[in-house]
């Protein structure tokens, strides 16, 4: 499974969950140069920086906006195929 569709799945189950929001890390930890986001999940060096002091609610709109980049990646890899 590619990191984007693994990020997909991660993002709707945070989205359907009450628990407390995980960290969408998934150690791969490379900013694409193209995008200015980590190819592991989708997040900016602001969103990374900030997530430690977040709330739930603010963790719930960035895991959205990775969802949504995910999508685009996924969408982007499959027309360069």
């Amino acid at each position: 499974m590619s990191s984007a569709s693994l990020i997909i799945v991660r993002a709707r189950q945070v989205q359907d969950s009450a628990a407390s929001v995980p960290s969408p890390c998934l150690s791969v930890c490379r900013m694409e140069k193209g995008s200015a986001l980590c190819a592991g999940c989708f997040r900016t060096l602001d969103e990374i920086a900030a997530w430690g002091s977040l709330s739930d609610p603010a963790r719930r709109a960035v895991w959205r906006h990775i969802e949504q980049r995910a999508r685009a990646a996924g969408k982007q890899r499959s027309a360069e195929s």
